[in-house]
């Protein structure tokens, strides 16, 4: 039991670490930083991926790595970009976004899937490969 306890302290440590670490400026040179005015250019073609995050919220830092892994991994076939709701109101209040972290997948500008909080990675993986064939 106390095995466990342990556990459970130590990796609330890690993601606190992570949460406390985490900045927005070190984000990968391929994510695209979306804004209400360059939002329908940037995700008019190919498959794009929107994060609608806001900087005080813990679950959207906490995926912020994945989301870079994957703007790295997926960079000659789809993109993946971030929107702050606090700072773009306009295309959030468009899309209905209501909690935060929210994901959209969008199709040549088509919205086609949606996904509200924290997923591992493969669930993004396997969301890019049904859309990319």
């Amino acid at each position: 039991m106390l095995a466990v306890l342990a556990l459970f302290l130590l990796n609330g440590y890690r993601r606190y670490k992570m949460l406390k670490n985490y900045k927005p400026e070190d984000d990968s040179k391929n994510l695209l930083k979306l804004t209400d005015a360059n939002f329908r250019k940037s995700i008019s073609k190919g498959v794009v991926l929107v994060d609608f995050w806001a900087p005080w919220c813990a679950p959207c830092r906490m995926i912020a790595p994945m989301l870079n892994e994957l703007a790295d991994e997926y960079q000659s076939k789809a993109r993946v970009g971030k929107l702050n709701v606090d700072e773009n109101k306009e295309v959030a209040a468009e899309y209905g976004i209501r909690s935060i972290p929210t994901l959209i997948l969008f199709k040549d500008g088509i919205a086609v899937e949606r996904i509200t909080g924290i997923k591992p990675k493969n669930t993004f993986t396997r969301l890019f490969e049904k859309h990319l064939h």
